[in-house]
């Protein structure tokens, strides 16, 4: 086998390990990615129904297993930061998601043309 083959074996490993862990990488922010929009999705509704109560309803709070209560203006606020919060996470994720894909598609076309050098190489044997 000629030298030209085995380094062109060893760059195709390499390359697949690479896109592999691309693949591995972009289903973990695709899976954060819908983490987050439930969230953003169970704050939205939680928001919706402040809209509904009155000023002076009584809000409660889940701290570790006691019930706090907790005033409306208060509360409000600290979903509508938590909704800006998780937005902004929504973001970072969509440009993680966007590049790892063109990352990703870089790769597979370096496989291709690896593969395709390889199999040159080898049919002139």
């Amino acid at each position: 086998m000629s030298a030209t083959i085995t380094a062109l074996q060893r760059k195709l490993e390499t390359d697949s390990a690479a896109y592999q862990t691309l693949q591995k990488d972009y289903a973990k922010a695709v899976e954060a990615r819908q983490r987050l929009d439930s969230q953003l999705q169970e704050n939205k509704l939680v928001q919706d129904e402040f809209k509904l109560l009155k000023d002076d309803a009584n809000i409660y709070k889940l701290i570790g297993p006691v019930l706090t209560k907790q005033d409306k203006a208060e509360a409000v606020t600290n979903v509508d930061k938590r909704i800006d919060f998780i937005q902004t996470e929504i973001d970072r994720v969509e440009k993680q998601l966007k590049d790892l894909q063109e990352k990703t598609e870089k790769k597979r076309m370096e496989l291709v043309q690896t593969q395709t050098a390889l199999q040159q190489q080898s049919a002139k044997k």
